[in-house]
């Protein structure tokens, strides 16, 4: 009987500490990314891609029908695309879904949303995260825009009409 019962004090604290480690894995990677839409309120593309993502050439961001591999491409894509604090705007990240996949991996599901003059773009995304040395670091994104995928079905169901 007291076999038993040490037994199940040592598996009831071993899943605590995973349950802490998870918890704890995950408040890091909300604040990566808190950190990241600050970055960007503030206009500064290069500290959002240094606080987030992985500085290496095998990054990769794929977004619609483009797939970019590299820090240094994504970042110039990002400098490119909005070049303005216009274009910009104000950017959100919300429903966050974090799924650790380990103690050194972990999957984000969410929204983003870009408040800006005269629109509001948005979409969703699906992250995957990496934890090295100097923390939580975006290795893949997978990024949507609603309004291109209306755009995409429209056109679609305009051709079988016709």
């Amino acid at each position: 009987m007291r076999t038993a019962t040490l037994s199940f004090l040592f598996l009831l604290i071993i899943s605590a500490t995973l349950f802490a480690q998870a918890d704890k894995s995950a408040t890091a990677i909300r604040k990566v990314m808190d950190d990241q839409a600050a970055a960007w309120n503030k206009g500064d593309l290069d500290a959002f891609m240094s606080i987030g993502y992985w500085r290496s050439d095998k990054l990769t961001f794929v977004s619609g029908t483009k797939i970019t591999r590299g820090w240094q491409q994504t970042l110039d894509n990002y400098k490119k695309g909005y070049d303005s604090r216009s274009k910009m705007g104000v950017l959100t990240f919300s429903d966050l879904e974090i799924t650790m996949l380990g103690k050194n991996a972990a999957v984000v599901l969410g929204n983003w949303s870009l408040a800006r003059e005269k629109d509001n773009p948005n979409g969703k995304f699906t992250l995957t995260f990496r934890k090295f040395k100097e923390g939580w670091r975006i290795i893949m994104d997978l990024t949507s825009y609603f309004r291109a995928m209306v755009a995409i079905l429209t056109i679609r169901l305009l051709s079988l009409a016709f």
